[in-house]
């Protein structure tokens, strides 16, 4: 009950601090924003060393990811930030004729954004950036996972920027759901889509929009016409010089050709030794698992019996130091654990695709199911007869709609294609995970992977009301739209013409009436 009575407390503050109205101004929204930028580099380097407590994570990878974008946005925004404000005109029609019309951005309100701990600088940040520029007071829950991180934020928040229209709140299960009972104008959450769940049923009680950003199994296939060693290295990026696989936009498996698997395999652990070293459990240049639990998650999706003999690569653990080799499986079940949920580390599955023509029909002959066999076998097949990637479009549609999907080749139709009937969150042809630095670029997930999205100008959006307005003179009305009122209107006045009329014909009756009866004046 104390931690309810924290957090209604908390947003009745909040609430008030909005109705003053300062939050609108745009010198406010300014000072803000320039304060988070001053923060961000005056504090790099605590920034970088908390960072480093929670996940190990590379200084030059978490400059990159954490540090440069946050910098980005909040520069962008700052640059952009008078246009994003500005009254959107647009057309009207003749039936508003003459008129004027527009779209105002009006913040929302007291707003709440729960962060996640792989990227816990970032993305606490990033969603907080978008909030105040569209105008709003913000509470920011950081995640506890990422405890070093969240501290920081709630000391350098308070330091650096205005406290009566921007908190944080520190804590686990029972501060975020002290602060899920109140009713907010918009919750942004980051994690996974079980407590996604709960969020959204929490802010359901209020009928509160929330944007979800969430996961999935994020897929990437590979063509064999692609520059094998380019192709190689934007995966090695995008996954384990990511977080070490803990991002939810990190390729979670890898869809070739058989034929094709053998140089893809071997391309991986040659790279990965130029990434990482011979042994890269020793490397500095790669980040940790968060904690014992993920750990543990991990090492069960290793240790799953269905998977364990498919490993090629890796594999190796340290409990002690909360680390992972990458690992590499091949050709794992799709009923193993590994390929059932998402799988958020250093381990990489790769299916190879087969087409319909590598499974005989019930037509086919013995002898040429042996035959077709001993050819898959061997990996002696003919790309256009035997295997098909196209055929990965099923594999991939068949799951829930990833919040990313990445595509390796030079094949123009095989782009095209894909593009067209694969549903994701975001795309990227020929690498991994870069669109998220297009700021003109959505951001977010489909399905189970997210709902709404923000990044740039979406994120001023993504806090915003757009509020349509119209604006029109006291001239210009069309007899149609008044029409049953202007004839009845017309119908009164010609009653009342009528009734005049009749009695002036009376009165004069009455009256030569009156003047041809001679006594009618003399009485008597």
């Amino acid at each position: 009950m104390a931690e309810e009575e924290k957090a209604s407390a908390l947003v009745k503050e909040l609430r008030e601090s909005f109705n003053t109205g300062k939050t609108k101004k745009y010198e406010w929204r300014v000072s803000q924003l320039e304060n988070i930028l001053k923060m961000v580099e005056q504090r790099e380097k605590d920034i970088l060393s908390a960072l480093h407590k929670d996940l190990s994570k590379p200084e030059q990878e978490a400059f990159i990811s954490e540090v440069s974008l946050t910098k980005g946005s909040c520069t962008l925004a700052l640059k952009e930030l008078k246009h994003w404000m500005m009254p959107q005109k647009v057309k009207t029609s003749m039936t508003t004729f003459p008129s004027s019309a527009e779209i105002v951005s009006e913040p929302l309100g007291v707003v709440l954004v729960i962060s996640t701990w792989n990227y816990p600088f970032m993305l606490s940040l990033d969603p907080v950036i978008g909030a105040i520029a569209a105008g709003n007071t913000v509470v920011l829950k950081p995640s506890e996972i990422a405890p070093a991180t969240s501290s920081m934020l709630a000391k350098l928040l308070e330091e650096y920027t205005d406290n009566s229209a921007i908190r944080v709140v520190e804590g686990a299960v029972a501060e975020t759901s002290a602060l899920l009972e109140q009713k907010w104008d918009k919750i942004f959450y980051t994690g996974s889509g079980r407590i996604g769940r709960i969020v959204m049923s929490a802010a359901a009680k209020h009928l509160t929009p929330v944007i979800l950003e969430l996961g999935g199994k994020c897929p990437a296939v590979v063509d064999t016409d692609v520059d094998l060693q380019v192709a190689v290295r934007r995966i090695i990026a995008g996954k384990w010089a990511c977080c070490n696989g803990q991002a939810c936009i990190a390729p979670d498996y890898l869809i070739t050709t058989k034929a094709f698997a053998a140089k893809l395999i071997d391309a991986l652990i040659l790279e990965l030794k130029v990434f990482f070293g011979d042994n890269p459990m020793e490397s500095k240049d790669i980040s940790r698992i968060v904690n014992l639990y993920h750990f543990t998650r991990l090492s069960k999706l290793i240790d799953d019996y269905k998977v364990s003999d498919k490993i090629v690569l890796g594999g190796q653990r340290n409990e002690n130091q909360l680390k992972i080799a990458p690992t590499i499986l091949l050709d794992v079940p799709e009923d193993s654990l590994i390929m059932e949920e998402e799988i958020f580390g250093p381990i990489l599955p790769i299916l190879t695709c087969l087409s319909r023509a590598s499974c005989p029909s019930p037509a086919y002959s013995f002898l040429t199911f042996i035959l077709s066999l001993l050819i898959v076998l061997r990996c002696t097949c003919i790309d256009n007869i035997v295997e098909n990637l196209e055929d990965s479009f099923a594999v991939i549609n068949s799951r829930s709609k990833p919040l990313a999907a990445y595509l390796f080749t030079n094949n123009e139709e095989l782009k095209k294609d894909f593009v067209k009937n694969i549903s994701s969150g975001g795309m990227v042809i020929n690498d991994t995970i870069l669109h998220v630095t297009v700021s003109g670029l959505p951001f977010g997930g489909v399905g189970e992977s997210g709902m709404g999205s923000y990044h740039g100008k979406f994120s001023f959006d993504a806090f915003s009301h757009k509020k349509a307005v119209l604006y029109r003179s006291f001239e210009g009305d069309s007899s149609t739209r008044f029409h049953h009122a202007i004839v009845r209107s017309q119908e009164g006045k010609n009653q009342d013409s009528s009734l005049v009329e009749s009695k002036l014909k009376a009165d004069k009756v009455s009256s030569l009436y009156f003047r041809s009866w001679p006594y009618t004046a003399g009485g008597g």
